[in-house]
């Protein structure tokens, strides 16, 4: 039994359709509307199933009896959970003879949570990976039975290393599951005083600070890339910042407030921050396409002004 609803899911879900291992079912969570015209829209999971013939359940919750006579009847032997989204009580939990393992984008106990993509990214981590672990009624608590790493680029976004974890999941995934069918895969328990928790994503959290500094802001630009997109205020109009990086040279003195643009040249907008300045390289105003900074500068004067107000 597999349970998925994004794009992250999907790689794993294919690794399983292509195994001699048979998915009994699909959960996945229920179409919602997407996109400016906000249809109803199957989510990539679900596309994925019902191009691949597999059956798909898309319950609102998985606490009601009657979901979880459903979900019994088919006797799994194995429950796979990827960024499924929606709560796995003990009843369901207990129902395949295997339990289930979830596939998680960090290296346990590091990231437990919703967001650990962005919040290596944030933290500057120089490296991630990918964590099965037995699921148990705690969040991303249970003990694991293996783990990948790989290296984050420096310049790397949420959404490059969504698509590498992604992978990697899937291979991971390929490589343990016959070890955990069969009982022959050790699980060994998280050191729960190493944790850190990775929470839900907001859209505040994208709103930049230029008090910080011109690493820590070019991380967030990176870490919600391509959502929920760092963004700011320009003459009182949301920007959206797609890209940037630490600009070369010291910064003006300390007299000079954040968020001051100091520069514009061809290889973007030069922004004052709490320590160093930032190059700003690809922005977006509102009802309009993504730009080069550059190019945006060049029509419309922004040396002197200061972002966030």
């Amino acid at each position: 039994m597999f349970a998925g609803s994004p794009d992250f899911a999907v790689p794993c879900l294919a690794a399983l359709s292509q195994s001699p291992h048979a998915i009994v079912a699909v959960l996945t969570q229920p179409d919602r509307p997407t996109g400016r015209g906000q249809r109803i829209r199957p989510g990539p999971v679900k596309r994925f199933a019902l191009e691949h013939g597999l059956d798909v359940l898309q319950p609102t919750t998985l606490s009601e009896p009657r979901i979880q006579q459903q979900i019994g009847a088919l006797r799994p032997d194995l429950g796979v959970v990827v960024a499924y989204g929606l709560l796995l009580p003990q009843a369901v939990l207990d129902i395949p003879r295997a339990g289930c393992i979830n596939v998680h984008a960090s290296l346990l106990p590091r990231w437990r949570g919703a967001s650990p993509i962005q919040a290596a990214i944030l933290a500057g981590d120089a490296k991630s990976g990918v964590s099965i672990m037995q699921m148990e009624a705690g969040l991303d608590t249970g003990p694991v039975y293996a783990t990948r790493e790989l290296d984050v680029a420096p310049a790397e976004t949420a959404d490059a290393l969504h698509d590498r974890l992604a992978a990697l999941g899937a291979e991971l995934l390929r490589d343990v599951i016959g070890g955990v069918l069969d009982g022959t895969a050790t699980a060994v328990e998280q050191d729960d005083e190493a944790a850190s928790y990775a929470g839900r994503i907001s859209k505040a959290d994208a709103v930049i600070d230029w008090g910080a500094s011109a690493a820590r802001i070019d991380r967030q630009i990176r870490a919600y890339h391509s959502w929920p997109v760092a963004e700011t205020l320009l003459d009182g109009r949301r920007m959206r910042c797609w890209a940037a990086l630490p600009a070369p040279g010291a910064a003006a003195g300390a007299e000079v407030m954040p968020g001051r643009i100091l520069a514009v040249g061809t290889a973007g907008i030069d922004v004052q921050t709490g320590d160093g300045m930032l190059r700003l390289t690809e922005i977006q105003m509102p009802g309009r396409q993504r730009m080069p900074a550059a190019q945006f500068a060049h029509g419309y004067p922004v040396i002197g002004k200061t972002l966030g107000r």
